[in-house]
């Protein structure tokens, strides 16, 4: 959500940051609506005032005995009654029109944010690790013979395309990734784990930007509970309508949940494997933080993202997206990408955003500056990592000749020792 002020203040300013992301400039038609709730106001405003000064004058005339007069007066009052009533409804009628489109206005990208109308415009800012040099034709993820517990016909018989069932050591080795992303977040990189809903009401999805734009890219049940999308839902809304203690701030959070997502637009898109899939786990990181901090936590937040993959030895490169390439709610973004040998490229696996007051202010979630002035918080999030991503990075990255695959070794802990996954598909 935007500050209507700020639009009305400098206009052409608003409108040079939306069209530097792709969109249509939109001051005209939002002050158009502005300056008409306005005028409603004003309007009803001066009919109280109206109101309030006959109804002063209808006792005297009565105790003058001016009958004339007073029916004038009393008449006058219920007029403008009548009239205060209809303005005040217009008004609401053009506030709710204002705030429907001023939710549907992506935010505005920092003066610095690359310019560039699509992913070709990224710009790349970082590259770790150097990719494996294999002695044979890497293969993808679901083409390893170590792979077999990765069941897509299963998968489809339950429920469809772009689902699959874990089974053995595929489970045991998500489960580990997952298991081993938490702890490390928690134990080294200072986040409190919290365990969430994946139901919500419809306000935790338009606090944090998914609805009323982009219904269609998600699940609703029939009692109108929405599935989450990514636990940035939940985190992001605890905080909403609060007014929360400065010395709390930053609150620094992650959830390990599954998500669901329609992929509406991606018909086509990685049908093959479990790159792109409806239901997915994530471990994300939410941070609520004063306007201050928020630079710096969004390079806290990309560097917690970044060991996690430094830690499993997974090659890869960070990138700045461009204005055209960012998500609705963010203000900058960097995502990582995973080197993946079996498709010889890298392919993203986490999403680092910072939304300054975007998301703030559609939940309402502030704190007091130090002279006690409310000020809405800054929002920010980050994928942790996209758990079965992950695991398609450990499998492609580990692969051996033999269709066996070499696992890290931060993972062993978390599955008895095993360092790597037979041809068969045993952990030993």
């Amino acid at each position: 959500m935007h500050d209507i002020r700020l639009i009305r203040e400098a206009p052409g300013v608003f409108d040079a940051a939306l069209t530097r992301r792709g969109d249509a400039a939109m001051s005209q038609a939002i002050l158009a609506i502005d300056a008409a709730r306005r005028e409603k106001i004003a309007a009803s405003e001066a009919a109280l005032a109206d109101r309030n000064a006959a109804s002063k004058e209808v006792g005297a005339a009565k105790a003058r005995g001016d009958d004339a007069e007073f029916e004038r007066l009393r008449a006058l009052v219920a007029e403008k009654k009548a009239e205060i009533a209809r303005l005040e409804e217009e008004a609401r009628a053009e506030d709710a029109r204002l705030r429907d489109l001023m939710l549907t206005i992506p935010n505005l990208p920092y003066d610095d944010v690359p310019d560039g109308a699509d992913e070709t415009g990224n710009v790349e800012i970082k590259r770790w690790g150097t990719p494996r040099d294999f002695p044979f034709q890497p293969k993808e993820h679901y083409q390893l013979a170590a792979a077999g517990g990765l069941d897509f016909e299963t998968a489809a018989k339950l429920s469809g395309a772009r689902f699959v069932v874990l089974r053995g050591a595929m489970a045991r080795v998500h489960r580990a990734l997952a298991q081993f992303m938490l702890d490390t977040h928690v134990t080294e990189n200072g986040l409190a784990e919290t365990i969430t809903p994946v139901l919500v009401r419809d306000e935790a999805m338009l606090g944090t930007g998914q609805l009323p734009k982009f219904s269609e890219d998600s699940y609703q049940t029939t009692n109108g509970w929405w599935l989450i999308p990514t636990s940035e839902v939940t985190l992001t809304n605890t905080v909403a309508g609060e007014m929360l203690d400065a010395g709390a701030l930053p609150l620094r959070l992650c959830a390990h949940t599954n998500c669901f997502r329609s992929e509406a637009g991606s018909a086509g898109k990685d049908t093959a494997g479990m790159l792109r899939q409806h239901q997915f786990e994530k471990v994300e990181m939410v941070t609520i933080c004063a306007p201050a901090t928020s630079d710096d936590e969004h390079k806290r937040m990309l560097g917690c993202a970044e060991g996690i993959l430094e830690r499993l030895n997974i090659p890869y490169r960070t990138v700045e997206l461009c204005t055209g390439d960012m998500g609705f709610g963010a203000r900058r973004t960097f995502d990582i990408e995973a080197w993946l040998p079996g498709q010889n490229t890298y392919r993203e696996i986490s999403s680092v955003s910072t939304c300054g007051d975007f998301q703030a202010r559609r939940m309402n979630a502030r704190v007091r500056d130090e002279g006690g002035k409310p000020q809405f918080v800054h929002t920010l999030n980050g994928s942790g990592l996209a758990v079965g991503r992950c695991l398609i990075a450990v499998l492609e990255n580990g692969q051996e000749e033999d269709g066996s695959v070499t696992l890290p070794e931060v993972l062993a802990p978390y599955l008895r020792g095993a360092t790597r996954i037979t041809a068969t598909g045993a952990l030993e």
